[in-house]
C-alpha cells in the first residue's frame, strides 16, 4: 500500500518537476538570437527583365531586409536569410540539382553569390542555404554515367532489375523504370536518390560541404529530406544509418568551422524529430507546433496549445528548434487562416514571441496567399500595386497573385496597423529583449481559459507577454508559483512606457499574483517587469 501511495504521489508530482525545468536557463547560440527569413530567389525579385527573380534582384532590395541601421523603421530587421535551391538545375524549383558547384544560371553567377554574401555579412545578415544531399536530378553527369552503365557511378544510385512492389510512406512510386531496370526516387522519378551506402557518396557530400563553407562563405545549411538518406528495405525513413551519417556529417563540418549552423527538415512527429539533435543537427523545423499555432487561432482555443509548448520546452535542448507558421511545401498561412487579417496578425505575434528560431517565409509579412500545387504557394513577391507587382518590367515566370494592388510592401509600409509592421514590431522587439530570444519560459496561470500568459526571463530582462485568443475580457487575474523571479517589489510597464502602471510583490518562493488590463480578441499585450 506505500509504494502504490509513494508512485501516486511522484506521479502528481510531475508535472510540477516538468514545469520546473522549463525555467532552467540553457546554453544558446547565435542563431538564437536570429530571426531568418525564407527566400526562393525566382520570385523575390528580377533585376534585368527576363521575368525571373535572380541574385542582384536580391542584393538590389537588402536595404528592405535590413539596411544595417537599428535606428531606422522601413526595413524588416530579419537577421539570416533561407536561400531555398540556387543551384544549377532544369526544374524551376531547384531541388533536383544537375551541379552543386555552380549557380543557376537564371540567377547569376558564383561571383553574384559572393557579392551577396558580402552584402549580407556587412549588415549582420547571416546566410544558409538549402543543401539537398538525398537526391539529385536525373539529368546530373552522375545519374546519366550511372545509367549509361558506368562502373564507378552505377553503385552511386540504387537498382533493381525488377520492380520492388513497395509504394513511399504517402502511397506514390519510388521504384522508376529506366532501359529496362529500375532506380529508387522516394519524391519523383526525376529526383533519383543517391545511395549513401557507397562511401565515395559520403565522400562527395562532405566535398561539397566544405566547397560551400570555404569557398563560398555560407554560414550554413538547410539540409532537405534529412529523414530519408538510408533506407533499410521498405523501411524508408529514420533507419539508424541515417542518424549515423548526420553525425559524421556534424563532425565534418564542425571542424571547418565550429559556429557553421545545420538545420535538419525532419518533417515527423516532435518526439522523432528531437533524435535528429544530438549532435547531428544544431536544431529542426517543429512542424507539429506550426500546426498547433495554426489550429489554435483558427479554432480560438489555446488548451492544445499550451500543452504544445510545455511538451516542446521539455523535449528539446534549450530552446533548440525551429519556428514557423508556413513554409514552401504548404498552403500559405493566410490561406490556412481563410484570409482573416487580424488572426494573421495574432499568429506572427504569436509565434515570433515564443522561444525557439523564427523562420518566416517571403511574402508571409504582407499576407501573400497561395494554395497548391506548389508553383502557387511560391509566386513572385509583391512589392508595389504597379504592373507585376513591382517584382518584374515583365512578364513574371509565373502570375503574380491577384491581390498585389491591396497586399504589397509599399502600401503595408505606409499603414501603421498592417500585417507588415506587426511583423517588423515583433523583429524588433526580439531584437531588444533578450528574453525574448533566449529567456526562460513560463506559462502562468490566468482565470480566462483562452488567454495564454507567458513569462519570459534572461537575466534582468523581464518581459510578459499575453495572448488573447478567446472573446473580449475584463481585467485579468493572473498568478504562478514559483518562478525565476527573485523576492522583491517590481514595478510592470506596458511596452517600452516609461511610467509604470502597477506594482506587485513577489515572496521568496517566486510567487507572484497581479491583476492586468481587460484584452481584446486576438490581441497582444507586451509588460517589462523592474524592480
Amino acid at each position: 500500500m506505500k509504494k502504490i501511495i509513494l508512485i501516486l504521489f511522484i506521479l502528481a508530482l510531475m508535472p510540477i518537476i516538468a514545469r520546473a525545468e522549463l525555467h532552467q536557463l540553457g546554453e544558446t547560440f547565435w542563431w538564437n538570437d536570429t530571426v531568418f527569413y525564407e527566400i526562393f530567389v525566382r520570385s523575390f525579385a528580377d533585376s534585368d527583365g527576363d521575368g525571373i527573380g535572380d541574385l542582384q534582384g536580391l542584393i538590389n532590395k537588402m536595404d528592405y531586409l535590413n539596411d544595417g541601421d537599428p535606428k531606422t523603421t522601413s526595413d524588416l530587421g530579419i537577421t539570416g536569410i533561407w536561400l531555398m535551391p540556387i543551384c544549377q538545375s532544369p526544374s524551376y524549383h531547384g531541388y533536383d540539382v544537375t551541379d552543386y558547384k555552380t549557380i543557376e544560371d537564371d540567377y547569376g553567377t558564383n561571383k553574384d553569390f559572393l557579392q551577396l554574401m558580402e552584402e549580407c555579412h556587412k549588415r549582420g545578415i547571416k546566410v544558409i542555404v538549402d543543401f539537398v544531399m538525398n537526391h539529385c536530378s536525373n539529368q546530373h553527369p552522375w545519374f546519366e554515367k550511372a545509367k549509361a552503365g558506368d562502373i564507378y557511378f552505377r553503385n552511386w544510385f540504387r537498382w533493381k532489375r525488377s520492380k520492388p512492389d513497395y509504394l513511399g510512406p504517402w502511397g506514390q512510386p519510388v521504384w522508376h523504370e529506366a532501359d529496362d531496370d529500375y532506380y529508387y526516387g522516394l519524391f519523383w522519378s526525376g529526383m533519383p536518390d543517391l545511395n549513401y551506402e557507397t562511401k565515395a557518396v559520403r565522400n562527395e557530400m562532405l566535398s561539397l560541404t566544405k566547397f560551400w563553407l570555404q569557398k563560398m562563405k555560407v554560414d550554413g545549411f538547410r539540409c532537405d529530406a534529412a529523414k530519408h538518406i538510408f533506407e533499410e528495405g521498405e523501411i524508408l525513413e529514420n533507419v539508424p544509418r541515417t542518424f549515423e551519417w548526420w553525425r559524421q556529417f556534424n563532425d565534418y563540418y564542425k571542424k571547418l568551422n565550429p559556429d557553421a549552423l545545420a538545420v535538419g527538415e525532419a518533417w515527423d512527429s516532435s518526439d522523432m524529430v528531437v533524435k535528429y539533435l544530438d549532435h547531428r543537427f544544431d536544431f529542426c523545423f517543429e512542424f507539429d507546433l506550426a500546426n498547433t499555432i495554426i489550429f489554435a487561432v483558427n479554432n480560438s482555443s489555446v488548451s492544445e496549445l499550451k500543452d504544445k509548448l510545455q511538451e516542446v520546452i521539455v523535449t528539446y535542448p534549450y530552446h533548440q528548434y525551429g519556428t514557423f507558421l508556413t513554409n514552401h511545401d504548404q498552403n500559405r498561412v493566410m490561406n490556412q487562416l481563410a484570409f482573416d487579417i487580424e488572426k494573421a496578425k495574432f499568429a506572427a505575434e504569436l509565434y515570433l514571441g515564443l522561444p525557439g528560431i523564427p523562420f518566416i517565409y517571403y511574402g508571409e509579412e504582407i499576407g501573400m496567399t497561395g494554395s497548391k500545387p506548389d508553383p502557387n504557394i511560391r509566386t513572385p513577391m509583391q512589392w508595389n500595386s504597379d504592373e507585376f507587382g513591382g517584382f518584374s518590367k515583365t512578364e513574371p515566370w509565373h502570375k503574380v497573385n491577384e491581390n498585389y494592388k491591396d497586399f504589397n510592401v509599399k502600401k503595408e509600409q505606409k499603414h501603421e496597423n498592417s500585417l507588415w509592421q506587426v511583423y517588423r514590431e515583433m523583429i524588433s522587439l526580439r531584437s531588444e529583449h533578450p528574453a525574448l530570444r533566449k529567456g526562460t519560459m513560463q506559462i502562468l496561470d490566468c482565470e480566462e481559459e483562452n488567454v495564454l500568459v507567458m513569462l519570459r526571463i534572461f537575466e534582468n530582462d523581464i518581459v510578459l507577454m499575453v495572448y488573447n485568443f478567446g472573446k473580449t475580457t475584463e481585467a485579468l487575474q493572473v498568478a504562478a508559483k514559483h518562478t525565476n523571479l527573485q523576492k522583491g517589489d517590481y514595478q510592470i510597464f506596458e511596452g517600452d512606457s516609461n511610467s509604470a502602471f502597477r506594482n506587485i510583490a513577489v515572496n521568496n518562493d517566486g510567487n507572484l499574483r497581479l491583476s492586468l488590463p481587460g484584452i481584446s480578441k486576438y490581441k497582444r499585450r507586451f509588460y517589462v517587469l523592474e524592480n
